[in-house]
This record gives C-alpha cells, sequence and structure tokens, in this order.
C-alpha cells in the first residue's frame, strides 16, 4: 500500500498546473500517488494533466462529465485514494520540497492528532507578499473565526476523512468545504495541528480574488452559525456570522489592501528569501 495520497482537484487551471505537478514529483519523500480530478474544465487542463498521467505511474486521472464543485470532485478522488495518509494539493499552487517528508513524520509521530496542515506564503504577480500563522492546535472556539487550516496544505489520516464521510457536497458548502470538514472532524473528536514552518506556497492573485464572490459569504456565515451549533460553544458567538457579510460588502481594491497588509505582518520578506515571524 501507498503511504500518501494527493488528491487534486483540478479546473481552468492549465497555466498554472505543469508546476503544480512539478512540485508534488520533485518532494523529498516519494511514497506516493497523486490522484487528479478534472472538473470538466473549458481550457487544456485535462490536456495537460493527461500528459503527466500517461508518463508517471503513480498518477491516475478522473474527469467529471460536468462541472460539479470542489467537494464533489474531492470526493472522487477519496475513492479512488490508497494511501494511509490525504494530502490535498490545487493546481495553481506549489508545494515546498521537504512539504510531506515532514508532515508524514509529523504523523507518525503524533497519534493523538488526525490531522495536519502548516502555515503558507501568499503570493502573486508581484511575488511572495505574506504568510500565515504556524505552531498551533486550533480550539472548537476558533473556528468560529474562520476555517484555520490552510485547506490545501493538510494532509490527514485516511480514518479520519472516513470518520466524517469526506466532504459535505451540499451547495451551501461550496467554497467552504474544508472549514465545513474541520468542524466535522472535531466534533467528531478528532483534533488537527498546523506546524511552524511554511510548507505551501498559495498563489493568491487577482484571479483568485475574483473567485471570492458574496454568494459565497452567505456560505460562510450560515457556517459559523453551524459551528455553533455542532461544536456546542455559546449562542453569543453567533454573532460572528456578520463578519464575513460585512467583509463581502467591502469593495474589491479595499479588500485586497487590508488583505496583503494583514499577512505582511506575519512575514520578512529579503531580496533572497521570505521568512515567517
Amino acid at each position: 500500500m501507498v503511504k500518501v495520497s494527493v488528491i487534486m482537484g483540478i479546473y481552468n487551471c492549465s497555466d498554472t498546473l505543469d508546476q503544480a505537478i512539478s512540485s508534488i514529483l520533485s518532494q523529498s519523500y516519494t511514497d506516493f500517488e497523486i490522484i487528479m480530478c478534472d472538473d470538466c474544465s473549458t481550457d487544456n487542463t485535462y490536456q495537460k494533466a493527461l500528459k503527466f498521467a500517461l508518463n508517471h505511474s503513480n498518477i491516475v486521472l478522473l474527469r467529471n462529465d460536468k462541472n460539479m464543485g470542489l467537494n464533489y470532485t474531492l470526493n472522487r478522488c477519496l475513492k479512488k485514494a490508497k494511501g494511509e495518509y490525504i494530502a490535498r494539493m490545487d493546481g495553481d499552487d506549489i508545494s515546498l520540497e521537504h512539504r510531506f517528508e515532514k508532515q508524514v513524520d509529523f504523523l507518525d509521530k503524533n497519534p493523538e492528532y488526525s490531522f495536519v496542515g502548516s502555515p503558507m506564503f501568499y503570493f502573486d504577480e508581484e511575488g511572495i507578499f505574506g504568510c500565515g500563522e504556524g505552531d498551533r492546535e486550533p480550539q472548537k472556539a476558533d473556528f468560529v473565526h474562520g476555517s484555520q487550516f490552510s485547506h490545501a496544505t493538510v494532509m490527514a489520516r485516511r480514518d479520519a476523512y472516513a470518520t466524517v464521510n469526506g466532504y459535505s457536497e451540499e451547495k451551501k458548502f461550496l467554497r467552504v468545504e474544508d472549514w465545513h470538514l474541520w468542524i466535522k472532524m472535531y466534533a467528531a473528536g478528532l483534533k488537527g495541528y498546523i506546524l511552524s514552518e511554511p510548507l505551501y506556497k498559495m498563489r493568491d492573485d487577482r484571479n483568485a480574488i475574483k473567485r471570492r464572490k458574496f454568494r459565497f459569504r452567505i456560505n460562510e456565515a450560515r457556517l459559523i452559525i453551524l459551528a455553533v451549533n455542532e461544536l456546542n460553544l455559546s449562542t453569543f458567538k453567533k454573532i460572528y456570522a456578520l463578519r464575513p457579510i460585512t467583509l463581502g460588502l467591502v469593495p474589491t481594491f479595499i479588500y485586497k489592501r487590508l488583505h496583503k497588509s494583514r499577512l505582511k505582518n506575519n512575514i520578512n520578506i529579503t531580496e533572497d528569501n521570505a521568512i515567517c515571524v
């Protein structure tokens, strides 16, 4: 049995897919397979993915007949996955070389944790501009403030996904499928940890910002209310459901400025490298 299964839902990422897959194939840890599912892309994403699948025996490629969304697509990947551990990856991002090595080592040595993520470097057309926070164990009450775990950085035990029946496929969980997954896992008594070292680079450019539509802010608000109910938190915390609605009304150029400013507080950038602080 393979140790790690990488699950990737890919959609219209033709320009970035080569770099994303290459970052996986270049991992220092090599006992893995890649399960990709194309969500009915309208560009040549599928054709690019097919070339990789034909040239690498550890790559499996699936394709949806119509666009179904990430939650459905990842569940298809899960059904094909054979690994003891399940790692996420997106088609427009980059996994750093030692990501799998360090996450496998953590899960092997810490059986009390069901999944592990890391901070991410955020980059756009101008380069790296920010970094997330790490070295912490999110608590139940934290989930009213957001997902806590950066989805694509996570590696989880296969049985953790099985415990909660994978991703929920209702439309109300689109764009928040990961956040809901962590809530389900914590409600089931499982927990995760975020390593201190960034092991992933997320492409957070103008295209990513365009995908942050107001209707998905509504999904975030619903999920905060669900988190309060499912995790037995104080009813007062439902007030945090107003936050994503408010952010959804902020003009894009102002949101982008605030977003970058917040992330820049966590990083030192020199000419040669970037370090999270």
